[in-house]
């Protein structure tokens, strides 16, 4: 669904590539729209096609990342919650930087944040029941009343866009009691109440994380988001979404809403789709995306895993495997892969980082081969802030530029030694092809592949120079490709069509 979304635009197949254009502290004070806006001249020249934005609806505060969201219609247009921007700019800014990242060839995701709510305008009394922690489908006491910031009624926004005002009804838990200022997991009880059970199990349900869980059964909240869906791709020109913490919401209205929002009346029938399910199961994601009844993505989170392993392991993690137990092994078609996220970045709730000496090798695994739909981090190409700031990926733009350039065509593995493999991308009519080799040991890799009789007599070399000479395919078609320890080399001919966007 990837490919459709990105030809629906382009109109020609190609080489998709997905970014992330945030991390956790990217600037806030209201200026990352216009510097995604700035950066689309450098994204388009190296292969980008589409962009994941951080959530751009209101959050509890001005600097709310969205993540803790207040009012999924409010784009940074009205005066709620301390300004009228949110952190990442006004609706304005959004929407121009939308239209000028499409008007150069990329496309937008929007992050949809739909398993709670935030800031809420005022307290309410309602019947709850505490639940243990570790296990939420156990009560813990007796059913009392209790007071719990759930009412919204967006006194900045009116009436503008929907009517709906959000009430403890259309909640299924609160993690606080302010009556008696208790901060504990309450479940609301009422008619039909109770979690979702088409959700993860971990901690018996994992249907609530927090804030103000909502409830997904209830045909208001349904409607309402089924409208706001039509509404935002339409309003802002994105072309599909990022759903957040899917494991957390029912699987039902997941589907019911992704359906709902491609066969609705002028909608984007081909909308792409992709999920965080953050758990290294493999086989819960196959069953999640194969339960929905319509094609959905997940982000590749054993892939994910497999990468820091590998990268604490160096040469002792046979390269081999690095693809055992993985949703793009298993589902090619709706695997979305990456290396690192804002969530596993340095100093967040689930830090998975990857080291910095296995990330070029990561990259090339997931960007060079042709399976998995690729998603390129902020912190990885632009460096990551914050107390533990990190350093952008050694010429991971070029990487990205070689996928753009060279990585089509047949595949031909050479997948034959625990510390050094290879493979070989043949091209296309409009393509030239590369050979790349990836080494975790700790001496120079080498790799014999066969790009062909028809390449003989060609000099080829190392487009990202991380590997200095040259290579002559011989007559057979047969050549011996190099790699530095723990790197990577992209061998092209050095007339390959491309070549001269690289520096020298």
């Amino acid at each position: 669904m990837a490919h459709h979304a990105n030809e629906d635009d382009r109109g020609r197949p190609g080489n998709y590539t997905m970014m992330q254009f945030f991390e956790w502290y990217c600037e806030g004070d209201g200026v990352h729209w216009k510097k995604f806006e700035s950066e689309t001249d450098r994204l388009a020249s190296i292969g980008i096609t589409a962009c994941w934005l951080p959530p751009p609806t209101k959050g509890s505060s001005p600097q709310g990342t969205g993540y803790d969201i207040y009012d999924i219609w409010d784009l940074g247009e009205f005066d709620q919650k301390g300004a009228v921007e949110t952190k990442w700019g006004s609706k304005e800014d959004l929407l121009k930087a939308i239209k000028v990242a499409k008007d150069k060839g990329i496309i937008t995701y929007i992050d949809a944040v739909m398993n709670h709510k935030a800031g809420a305008d005022d307290k309410e009394e309602f019947l709850a029941t505490m639940v243990d922690q570790n296990d939420r489908n156990k009560l813990i006491g007796e059913t009392h009343n209790i007071e719990g910031w759930t009412k919204f009624n967006f006194p900045g926004r009116g009436d503008k866009y929907s009517s709906m005002k959000w009430n403890y009804n259309h909640f299924t838990g609160v993690d606080y009691d302010a009556k008696t200022e208790t901060k504990a997991i309450y479940m609301i009880q009422g008619d039909g109440k109770d979690w979702a059970k088409d959700v993860d199990k971990e901690n018996g349900s994992y249907d609530y994380l927090m804030f103000a869980d909502i409830d997904h059964a209830h045909p208001e909240v349904a409607d309402e988001f089924k409208k706001w869906g039509e509404w935002i791709l339409k309003e802002t020109g994105a072309y599909g979404f990022r759903f957040d913490a899917v494991k957390h919401i029912s699987r039902q209205f997941i589907e019911d809403f992704v359906k709902h929002i491609r066969s609705a009346e002028g909608s984007r029938s081909k909308a792409f789709c992709v999920g965080e399910f953050w758990k290294d199961s493999v086989d819960t994601l196959v069953a999640y995306v194969e339960g929905l009844g319509t094609q959905f993505s997940c982000f590749d989170s054993c892939l994910q895993a497999n990468f820091k392993e590998a990268g604490e392991a160096r040469e002792n993690y046979d390269i081999r495997k690095i693809f055992d137990n993985t949703l793009v092994q298993r589902r090619p078609i709706d695997a979305v892969t990456l290396v690192d996220n804002h969530d596993t970045q340095v100093g967040q709730s689930l830090e998975r980082w990857v080291s910095s000496a296995f990330k070029p090798l990561a990259y090339a695994l997931i960007l060079l081969r042709p399976d998995g739909y690729p998603c390129v981090f902020y912190g990885d190409l632009n460096g990551c802030g914050g107390e533990n700031p990190q350093k952008p990926v050694k010429q991971l733009d070029d990487i990205i530029r070689c996928r753009k350039l060279f990585a089509y065509g047949e595949k031909l593995d050479y997948w034959d030694h625990p510390n050094c493999v290879a493979w070989v991308r043949k091209g296309d009519e409009e393509h030239d092809g590369c050979v790349v080799v990836i080494c975790n040991g700790k001496e120079d890799g080498s790799k014999k592949c066969e790009v062909g009789e028809d390449h003989k007599g060609e000099k080829w070399t190392d487009a990202l120079g991380w590997y200095q000479g040259e290579v002559i395919v011989g007559d057979d078609g047969w050549a011996e490709f190099h790699c530095p320890p723990e790197s990577i080399s992209i061998w092209t001919k050095v007339d390959a069509k491309g070549r001269d966007e690289f520096k020298s």
